[in-house]
């Protein structure tokens, strides 16, 4: 609530990027503008054929429910309704969505006057499934590459192309990209605990400030980033990792297609091993 105090000054027209002020205007908390628009369109419209394909599939098992990419026979091009096609709809009005949900933030950004660090953050995320969906089939010559909507299937996807390299873990880019996923909880989880200890001192110890939280992180391992740093930090960490997921799968098949571990054959090459 103490927030109604100052929305006003900021609920002003204008910052759009495009639409001036046909939709520039707000529904209770929410921002509309032309880009709400459009992501409020294709949402609905893909959850609507996510929901008309399963209704001509054979359950409605929400585990069991599976609309899948089109056959590889069909390459890069437009596959018929229900043996494709209705797919590469839905990823379409995904991508619509995404990218406007996206574009709706960078306008909210522009009337608070702040930085663009949310918009470009979710553009990383929405990177990583249009290298699944799009760049990497494009890559490979067909859709059918691409995972399928479903709960299970998807996961069966995801198994599959894991033994299709025999183990993926021995991918060097999804070792970088698990070892910050891990990085970036451990240095947010710090953050965080730090942050609740000292504002939630002993009964009569006052609250905190940030000069004790910095002295914890020097006391503990010799250096503080402080409190601004800690937030950029999590947010590298955080975007290299997505960036690293990305490139791990999008070099598996298009530029690797071998087994993972043949890939470290170049270390046990190495000349230092000889005798």
């Amino acid at each position: 609530m103490a927030m109604l105090s100052f929305e006003r000054k900021y609920r002003v027209r204008g910052g759009t990027l495009i639409g001036g002020d046909l939709f520039d205007f707000w529904v209770g908390p929410f921002y509309v503008g032309f880009f709400g628009v459009t992501t409020a369109f294709f949402s609905l419209l893909g959850t609507t054929m996510i929901v008309w394909g399963a209704a001509m599939g054979p359950t409605w098992n929400l585990w069991q429910i599976s609309i899948a990419p089109p056959d590889l026979k069909y390459g890069l091009n437009m596959a018929p309704l229900m043996e494709g096609g209705l797919w590469q709809i839905i990823t379409v009005c995904a991508i619509g969505a995404f990218g406007s949900w996206a574009l709706r933030e960078v306008e909210i950004c522009r009337k608070l006057g702040m930085g663009y660090h949310v918009p470009v953050a979710f553009s990383f995320a929405i990177l990583g499934y249009v290298t699944l969906q799009v760049i990497r089939p494009a890559l490979m010559g067909a859709w059918g590459h691409a995972f399928p909507y479903g709960i299970y299937s998807h996961l069966d996807w995801v198994s599959n192309v894991a033994y299709q390299y025999l183990h993926f873990h021995y991918n060097p880019w999804h070792m970088v990209a698990a070892s910050l996923f891990f990085a970036t909880t451990l240095a947010l989880s710090m953050h965080g605990g730090l942050v609740l200890s000292s504002t939630n001192p002993k009964k009569g110890e006052p609250v905190k400030t940030p000069e004790h939280e910095d002295t914890f992180f020097r006391d503990f391992i010799g250096y503080s980033v402080g409190t601004l740093g800690i937030h950029r930090l999590g947010l590298f960490l955080a975007l290299a990792s997505v960036w690293f997921a990305a490139m791990c799968i999008v070099v598996s098949g298009p530029f690797w297609t071998r087994g993972w571990p043949e890939w470290w054959g170049w270390w046990l090459n190495l000349p230092i091993w000889g005798h």
